[in-house]
C-alpha cells in the first residue's frame, strides 16, 4: 500500500522522543513536511525536520503557538497529530491526587489536544485533512495508580468521537489510537514514571520492562515498539482508509480483554 504524503504538511505534538519522535520519523519518511512541537527539542528531532518549535504544550497558548508557527512556516496543515501526553508519576490512589495533579494531567493530555485542534481546524477544513489523537489503553482500563491520566485519556476518546461527527461532513477525518505499554524512555530513563514505578515495586527499570507485560496480561509478552504506533498514525494520516472515521484503534498486545 502506497502512503505517499509528499506535498502534505503535518503538525505533531510531544515530538521530542518516544512515540512522538517515531511519528515524525514515519511521516517524514513518507514525504510529509513535519512541524514538530516539544517542550525540550532533542538533537534526534532536529535531525528529522527543519521545523521544530520549542513550546510547553501543557500551557494555555502553547498549542496555539505551535499551530501559528506551522501556518507561518509551511502555509497550511493537512494532518494534526495530538500525541503529547503522559502521567507525571504513579500515585497512591484517588485520595492522594491533589488538584494540582489533576490540573496538570488534564492540561497535558486533554486540553493540549482541544487547543491544538481548535487552532488547526480552519486549515484542516480547508484542506480536508486529518486529526489523529493518541490516547491510551488506560482510557478503558481504570487503575488507581493512574486515575487522573486514565480519566483524561477517556475524555480524549470522547472528544475524538465528537470531532469526527461534527467535522466529518466538512471532510476532516478524526480517529484515535490507544496504545498499551510502549517501550519508550518514560519506562527506562532515570527519574521517569517507569523508574518511579520500578522503585516502588522493588525492582530495576529493566526488570519492570521485562516483567510488566506478563503481569499486565499482554498476550505478546512484550511492550510494543513505538514504530508500531507511528505506522498506524501514518496510515490514518494518508487517507488510504477514507471510511475510517471516529474510530479507536488499539495497539495493546492483547492487554484489553473486554468486548
Amino acid at each position: 500500500m502506497e502512503l505517499d504524503l509528499t506535498g502534505r504538511t503535518a503538525v505533531v505534538t510531544g515530538a521530542s522522543r518516544g512515540i512522538g519522535l517515531e511519528i515524525v520519523r514515519a511521516l517524514a519518511a513518507e514525504g510529509a513536511t513535519v512541524v514538530a512541537g516539544a517542550r525540550t527539542p532533542t538533537d534526534e528531532l532536529r535531525a528529522l525536520t527543519d521545523h521544530v518549535v520549542a513550546v510547553d504544550l501543557a500551557l494555555a497558548g502553547g498549542p496555539e503557538e505551535l499551530v501559528a508557527a506551522a501556518l507561518a512556516e509551511v502555509g497550511g496543515i493537512d494532518v494534526l497529530v495530538n500525541n503529547v501526553g503522559g502521567n507525571p508519576a504513579p500515585v497512591g490512589g484517588f485520595l492522594s491526587v491533589t488538584d494540582e495533579h489533576w490540573d496538570h494531567v488534564l492540561e497535558l493530555n486533554l486540553m493540549s489536544a482541544v487547543r491544538a485542534t481548535r487552532a488547526a481546524l480552519p486549515s484542516l477544513i480547508e484542506r480536508r485533512g486529518a486529526i489523529v489523537n493518541v490516547a491510551s489503553a488506560n482510557a478503558r482500563l481504570a487503575q488507581p495508580a493512574v486515575v487522573a491520566y486514565a480519566a483524561a485519556k477517556a475524555a480524549l476518546l470522547n472528544l475524538g468521537k465528537a470531532l469526527a461527527d461534527e467535522f466529518g461532513p466538512q471532510g476532516v477525518r478524526v480517529n484515535t489510537i490507544s496504545p498499551g505499554p510502549v517501550l519508550t524512555p518514560m519506562w527506562t530513563d532515570a527519574g521517569s514514571p517507569g523508574a518511579a514505578m520500578a522503585t516502588a515495586m522493588g525492582m530495576t527499570p529493566a526488570q519492570l520492562v521485562e516483567q510488566l507485560p506478563g503481569m499486565a496480561g499482554k498476550t505478546t509478552g512484550a511492550m510494543a515498539d513505538p514504530g508500531e504506533v507511528a505506522a498506524l498514525v501514518t496510515l490514518l494520516a494518508s487517507g488510504a482508509l477514507p471510511s475510517v472515521r471516529g474510530a479507536e484503534l488499539v495497539i495493546d498486545g492483547g492487554l484489553l480483554k473486554a468486548l
